[in-house]
């Protein structure tokens, strides 16, 4: 399991698990460009799971239209989904981030740069942050400051949820907070 089609966000009754029905999910040989969406109804009810959640949050109305346009639109394939995703939260942060699409999967160049060009010390965290390991990254040595959340009254301070927390709890301070976590003791 991945969070490649899942999202946690936080409800009030606790932690939603959104998750984008996958045709022939279980087939590891699969391409990531490869893999199918299932014809069901997730976006309306991921939409509806959001709204829920955050239609109380102080910058939820700010982001809700622009947002709803990628539950609108039909997607075929996972990664689709994912690169419009991925578009619409870079352009809210505003932070200069790039990606390339590949076939093959080498580490990627931030942490090549940061191990001095050699891909044998690099930080690769494609595999740290999966679901499954959820508690270890959220906790202890990986854990992250806190922000307001719509229901930390009632639930507390739940870590490791989709960048979609942050932006409807903390509007633009989102990067400020975000760039408090990359860099430590600033």
């Amino acid at each position: 399991m991945s969070f490649r089609n899942r999202i946690l966000i936080a409800g009030g009754n606790g932690i939603m698990n959104l998750s984008v029905p996958l045709l022939d999910a279980r087939n590891e040989k699969l391409l990531y460009n490869d893999i199918k969406i299932a014809d069901e109804p997730w976006q309306r009810d991921h939409w509806r799971g959001i709204v829920s959640a955050y239609n109380r949050s102080p910058w939820f109305e700010y982001f809700r239209d622009d947002l709803a346009g990628i539950f609108e639109k039909h997607y075929r394939f996972l990664l689709d989904f994912n690169i419009d995703a991925l578009h619409w939260v870079q352009s809210k942060l505003k932070l200069p981030v790039t990606f390339d699409l590949s076939p093959a999967h080498p580490v990627p160049a931030p942490a090549l740069r940061k191990a001095g060009g050699d891909p044998g010390n690099a930080d690769d965290f494609r595999n740290h942050f999966l679901p499954a390991s959820r508690s270890e990254w959220t906790s202890g040595k990986d854990a992250v400051g806190m922000y307001g959340q719509v229901f930390r009254d009632r639930h507390g301070f739940i870590p490791g949820l989709s960048i979609l927390d942050l932006l409807f709890c903390e509007g633009p301070a989102a990067v400020q907070w975000l760039r408090t976590i990359e860099e430590p003791g600033k």
